[in-house]
């Protein structure tokens, strides 16, 4: 009698707090909403913050009336960091070798030595090196009107891969483009 009220308030007690758990019809849910919690990471934001549109993410298609195109040159600096050589070390040791043969009383034991030699590397600081830095890199922007046809969308900035970039540098203006960006912003 004891073991069968004992099991039925076990059972009692999980039903309940597995109920708790689970998130059925939860009207919180992340699922169709602007707002999204990223477990995993820490962006500095507060966890009902919207996420930035993903719309000019580089897996995304856009179009739109051609603008305005935009080639921006790499920019560049000197720097300096420090030289790492290689520095190598030999060294040798010996071997001691053996080898049985017979049994018995008749067990005969050969033992001879030999020589190996090692080859140990490894990069240690020696001064500094100059070398030129890229602080940005080069990029090819196209600005696009009317942007999914959206008429309020105007002189929206994406940057492009130079094919893309090149499409447009051969489109006239106001003609539809249709691209992936790499970027948004230029």
């Amino acid at each position: 009698m004891f073991k069968r009220f004992a099991t039925a308030a076990v059972t009692a007690v999980l039903i309940a707090g597995l109920g708790a758990c689970g998130g059925g019809g939860d009207s919180n849910s992340a699922e169709g909403s602007d707002y999204s919690v990223d477990v995993g990471q820490d962006t500095g934001g507060g966890a009902g913050e919207p996420q930035p549109d993903t719309a000019t993410t580089a897996d995304t298609s856009v179009f739109g009336l051609r603008d305005q195109v935009r080639h921006r040159a790499a920019r560049t600096t000197r720097a300096t960091r420090p030289h790492m050589a290689k520095k190598c070390a030999t060294t040798t040791r010996r071997v001691r070798h053996t080898t049985s043969t017979g049994s018995g009383t008749k067990r005969r034991t050969r033992t001879w030595y030999s020589t190996e030699h090692a080859k140990t590397c490894k990069k240690v600081r020696s001064g500094t090196e100059t070398y030129t830095r890229v602080v940005r890199p080069e990029q090819w922007c196209v600005s696009l009107d009317d942007v999914g046809g959206d008429k309020s969308q105007d002189d929206v900035w994406y940057r492009v891969s130079r094919t893309a970039y090149d499409e447009a540098v051969a489109t006239d203006q106001h003609k539809r483009l249709d691209f992936t960006p790499k970027h948004g912003g230029c």
